[in-house]
């Protein structure tokens, strides 16, 4: 089973509990505390995906670091699930997952703009208006600078992508 089914199979089943319990952001902002904890410290990130470090050591160091932060319950058990079953060191793809779960839940879509160089913040706003009437949802517009496309911008929501760059219409000239 690959780690995206798995990741999305915990997402849904936390944000059930965190959603039932009026948790979400909280569970939300522990998980990512967690996980920057984690990313930040090399020890750590080589404990628990460690085979012969026996489970009763990781779950102490596992205990100790959650009476230091003061996690909500939720987020604790969640966090000795993922221990219990061998997956804390998968964490990163489950909290990625549950931000997609709780976008989904919320109609909020995720939309990856593209461009050769970094926009205006109006530029940013009327882009989202745009893709918003486009898809008739709330969009989410995460950027990434690609100097490649030379200008222009390609968007990706979900499997559709808006290809208007430079490069894109060049490549279009070529074949014609």
């Amino acid at each position: 089973m690959s780690i995206t089914t798995v990741a999305n199979r915990y997402a849904r089943a936390l944000v059930d509990v965190a959603m039932e319990r009026g948790q979400v952001e909280t569970v939300l902002a522990d998980l990512t505390k967690f996980a920057g904890l984690l990313s930040g410290h090399e020890e750590l990130r080589l404990v628990f995906p460690n085979p012969t470090i026996p489970l009763e050591r990781k779950r102490a160091v596992l205990h100790s670091l959650l009476e230091r932060l003061s996690f909500q319950p939720t987020t604790a058990n969640f966090l000795q699930l993922l221990l219990t079953n061998g997956r804390l060191h998968q964490l990163d793809p489950m909290l990625q997952a549950m931000r997609r779960e709780l976008d989904a839940r919320a109609g909020i879509v995720a939309a990856e703009i593209v461009t050769a160089r970094v926009l205006a913040a109006e530029q940013r706003e009327a882009l989202e208006r745009q893709l918003a009437a486009a898809t008739g949802r709330q969009v989410r517009l995460h950027f990434r600078i690609d100097p490649s496309i030379l200008g222009g911008l390609v968007a990706r929501i979900g499997s559709t992508v808006y290809d208007g760059s430079i490069r894109n219409q060049l490549t279009q000239l070529r074949q014609q």
